[in-house]
């Protein structure tokens, strides 16, 4: 049986979650999904769908009794105040966890806005990024700055090439670190597919614990 077989995934409907949690299910794992509309997931094997409202802190510890980690897809990205919404909630899933009689291991899907490009400059101060997206770029790199404090528990936190699309697992990406990774076109892209492999590669055979990693072709 693998050491990680029960796990629970927030924001399992999402863009990024439902990725994640069709690769778990793939895997034979148990998966929770824990979301706040859960109609918009379809009954499965190994599936259990819990609606919760990650804001409430209490109910989301009890949702999260008896897991081994949880993977955290929860944004904001449909909020007035992204970054204020996406803090607010991620410091409620850091209280849920550390609730626990023993504390899961967090994996979160972060973002690439953080990471480094060639002249030691983070993607974020880049003059063409997009001003659409700098509230949720700020509100994820404010959450691994805080996962960096964390003494008491065990966290990883993956970030995506610079452009993350829909797309199915290849198997063929590669690991990096903090770093922005890109091909020989000078392109940094990779499917949801892959990405969600590739965390799933981290919670079944752990190489990053407690740093921040990233994913590209």
């Amino acid at each position: 049986m693998n050491k990680f077989n029960k796990i629970a995934i927030i924001g399992a409907s999402g863009f990024i979650g439902a990725a994640l949690t069709k690769e778990a299910l793939a895997r034979g794992l148990q998966v929770r999904a824990l979301v706040s509309r859960p109609e918009r997931i379809d009954a499965a094997a190994n599936l259990e769908v819990v609606g919760v409202d990650v804001m409430n802190t209490d109910a989301l510890a009890a949702a999260l009794a008896g897991v081994d980690v949880v993977l955290s897809a929860f944004s904001g990205h449909a909020q007035t105040d992204v970054a204020g919404y996406y803090l607010s909630g991620f410091a409620s899933i850091l209280a849920a966890v550390k609730a626990q009689s023993i504390a899961p291991r967090l994996l979160l899907v972060g973002g690439a806005a953080s990471l480094q490009l060639p002249d030691g400059t983070k993607l974020l101060d880049h003059p063409n990024f997009p001003a659409e997206y700098r509230a949720t770029a700020e509100g994820a790199y404010a959450a691994l700055q805080l996962l960096k404090t964390e003494a008491s528990l065990q966290w990883s936190y993956l970030s995506p090439a610079a452009e993350i699309f829909p797309g199915a697992k290849t198997g063929q990406f590669r690991i990096g670190g903090d770093q922005l990774l890109t091909d020989a076109n000078g392109k940094s892209r990779i499917s949801t597919g892959d990405y969600a492999a590739a965390l799933l590669d981290e919670l079944q055979q752990p190489q990053q614990q407690n740093r921040r990693f990233s994913v590209a072709y």
